[in-house]
Parts: C-alpha cells; sequence; structure tokens
C-alpha cells in the first residue's frame, strides 16, 4: 500500500504548515481567544485563501474536489497549532451533510459560500440525554401545511453560536432510540424560534446550547423527511471521527516535541534531565504511543469513505481506540515529565492535553468505541 503524498497533497501540507506555524504561535493563541466569538477572522480568512474552506467541496460548487486525505494533512496541522476557528464545524461536519444531503438548489446556493468562508455551519444533532447513541433523538419534526414544525433542544452544538444555519436532526417517528424515522433539516440560525446559548469549553473552543420552539422549516429545507438519515448521520460521524483523529495525532506530536525539548534544556544536579535514563524511557513510551496513534489515524483516513458500512466502522472506532490510549500515555507523559509548569495555565502543554482529551470523548470515548468493537467482533471480524 502506497502511504506516499502526492505533490499536490505536498504542497498542501506545506502551505498550512507554513501558515500554522508562523500565523500561530501559543501566544497569538491566547490574542484569538480573546476576540469576538473566541476565535480569528483573520486567520479565517487565511484559510479561505489557501483554499482550505472549499477543499472537501465539488468544482461546480466552487470546491477543489480534496478527499479524506487533504482533510487529514488540514486537521493534522490544526492539531499542531491548536486551532481554534470553526474548521470542523463548519467544513467538516457540516458542509459533510449538506454536500451529500441536500439538493442541488440548496447546495449549488449554500456550499459555494462555505467555500468562500461566508457562510458558517453547525451540526445540531447531539442532546444532554443521548450521550455517545447516535439514534437517541427526541428532538420532533411535525408535518405542518407544507412544511414542518421543529421542537426540542440540542447540546453541544460545536461553534454554535457563530453558525448562519443548523442542520438539525429531529423525530420524525419512532421510539427515541430507534434507528428510523430520523429525519435532517437545514434551520436558519436567525429563524423564529430558534434560542442559542453559546459557551467556552475546557479546551478553548466554543460550543453552544441550542433551543427549537415551533420552528417552520419549508420542504426545500428539508433535508431527508425518510427517515433513513441515521446511515447518513453515521456515515458523516465516522469521517468527523477520522478528522478528529488527525488533530489529535498533530496535538500528541506536538506535546512529544514540546517534552523532549523540555528534558534537554532543564537540569537537575548540573545535568540536563534528559541524561536520566527513566525519563529517556517515559519519553520512548510517548514516541510509541504516538506512532501507534498516527497509524490509526491513517488507517480511520483510507477507511472513512469506506462503502461498507460495518467495515468502515470497526476500523473508525478501533483507530478511536488507539487515539484516546494513546493521548492519554502521551498527555500524561508531558504533563508529569514537565513537573509543576506543565500544569500552569501559562504554559502550552498542558492545553495540547485537554484538546486531546476532548477529541477522546468527541463522538464516544476509547472505552465506548472498544465496547462497540467487541460487539462488531473485533476489526478483523470473528472466525
Amino acid at each position: 500500500m502506497d502511504f506516499e503524498l502526492s505533490d499536490e497533497q505536498r504542497l498542501l501540507k506545506d502551505s498550512v504548515e507554513r501558515l500554522t506555524t508562523q500565523r500561530y504561535d501559543f501566544e497569538t493563541r491566547k490574542k484569538f481567544m480573546a476576540e469576538p466569538g473566541g476565535w480569528s477572522r483573520a486567520m479565517w480568512k487565511q484559510y479561505v485563501d489557501l483554499g482550505l474552506t472549499a477543499l472537501p467541496f465539488a468544482e461546480e460548487h466552487g470546491g477543489i474536489g480534496g478527499g479524506p486525505v487533504e482533510t487529514m494533512i488540514v486537521m493534522e496541522a490544526f492539531g499542531r497549532a491548536l486551532a481554534l476557528e470553526p474548521y470542523f464545524a463548519t467544513v467538516v461536519l457540516g458542509g459533510g451533510i449538506l454536500r451529500r444531503a441536500a439538493n442541488d438548489t440548496v447546495n449549488a446556493d449554500l456550499l459555494p459560500k462555505v467555500g468562500a468562508g461566508e457562510t458558517f455551519l453547525a451540526f445540531a444533532h447531539s442532546e444532554r440525554q443521548s450521550r455517545y447513541d447516535l439514534a437517541d433523538v427526541t428532538t420532533t419534526a411535525k408535518k405542518d401545511c407544507d412544511g414542518y414544525l421543529l421542537n426540542g433542544a440540542k447540546s453541544l452544538v460545536l461553534h454554535g453560536d457563530v453558525a448562519d444555519h443548523f442542520i438539525v436532526s429531529a423525530r420524525l417517528s419512532g421510539d427515541q432510540r430507534s434507528r428510523t424515522g430520523i429525519g435532517l433539516f437545514l434551520v436558519d440560525a436567525k429563524a423564529a424560534g430558534v434560542s442559542v446559548h453559546g459557551y467556552g469549553t475546557v479546551d478553548g473552543l466554543r460550543a453552544a446550547e441550542v433551543n427549537f420552539a415551533n420552528v417552520k422549516v419549508s420542504p426545500g429545507l428539508a433535508l431527508d423527511t425518510h427517515g433513513n438519515a441515521i446511515e447518513l448521520i453515521e456515515q458523516v460521524v465516522d469521517c468527523g471521527i477520522a478528522a478528529l483523529c488527525a488533530e489529535a495525532v498533530g496535538a500528541m506530536g506536538a506535546m512529544h516535541e514540546i517534552t523532549v525539548d523540555y528534558l534537554k534544556q532543564r537540569k537537575q544536579f548540573g545535568v540536563p534531565i534528559g541524561n536520566f535514563q527513566v525519563l529517556q524511557h517515559r519519553a520512548g513510551d510517548m514516541l510509541i504511543a504516538l506512532e501507534q496513534a498516527r497509524s490509526m489515524a491513517m488507517l480511520a483516513t483510507m477507511m472513512s469513505e469506506e462503502p461498507n458500512a460495518a467495515e468502515r466502522r470497526k476500523a473508525i472506532s478501533a483507530a478511536k481506540v488507539q487515539i484516546g490510549r494513546s493521548a492519554k500515555v502521551v498527555g500524561e507523559g508531558a504533563i508529569q515529565l514537565h513537573g509543576g509548569i506543565g500544569m500552569t495555565m501559562e504554559y502550552k502543554v498542558g492545553h495540547y492535553f485537554k484538546r486531546a482529551t476532548m477529541i477522546d470523548k468527541t463522538f464516544g470515548d476509547a472505552d465506548h468505541h472498544l465496547a462497540a468493537l467487541a460487539r462488531m467482533g473485533g476489526i478483523v471480524g470473528s472466525r
């Protein structure tokens, strides 16, 4: 199997890494967090100029036609930079659903605006009671004249406080956890009956609680009314998990580099503490965990567009297990080898660990996916 990047992919990698290295140091990130919304509009324009926001969309919608590998490259660089901008929420999740589910009219209208960085999307799916069950949906969509009325509440909507449009999952029929009867609807964030409460998350990003009270949706904005949206939701979430795995690898790589550099500089008993064998072993364990995570992130990337849903879910769950376990090894090692400074808000290594921990919790932690993988018979299947 060929793991080499193409010339175009190497150019993308060099460009995005150069941008984040030059423009996204830790002190600058603190300033970005203080801006309205908690992220930088100037950096977002840079993403637009590089074509990152148009990356996964088809050329007829103003996109570049990139695939999972291109998304992996971008997300790994964002992980190293601890990027704050709503790229994952808008381009990966929101754009991922829109380009697969929306009709030609909606896509022709919205996708070019998303690619141009003018429109922000948010996937309003998780609910307070649902935890990691993608089929647990209580928000309802009732037929009303020629459209639908949405009622319910969505929780932890990533970057929901800046979204221009929500892609909302709602139950058309069936029980609370039934896999059938779930639809998808495109809702204007300023529509009557929509209320949004934004807040900061522990890793420095943003999320929102979103409520829908008799929100009217026209037929043209009903993306799926057949009740089979769970399969599309799972597909897009799997692609999202693959992207998050790449971001986690970027964050873990930065943690390992920062820690090794610290071991070379910090002195005790007149010598760098990196001279002590036990600390060398600990740094070696971190490197092994990082490379294991990198391999599984690549597997998740390659399998994220697999049409066989069962095989795709096995690979994605296996990758999520390793990412969560590796994040713990690398993060705990980085904090402990730094000593007291690793615990402070002023030092960057703890912020990387927070982000890696939040990635582990997003769409199911390592324990959840390990149990799911066991139920599926393991990654290689039953014999």
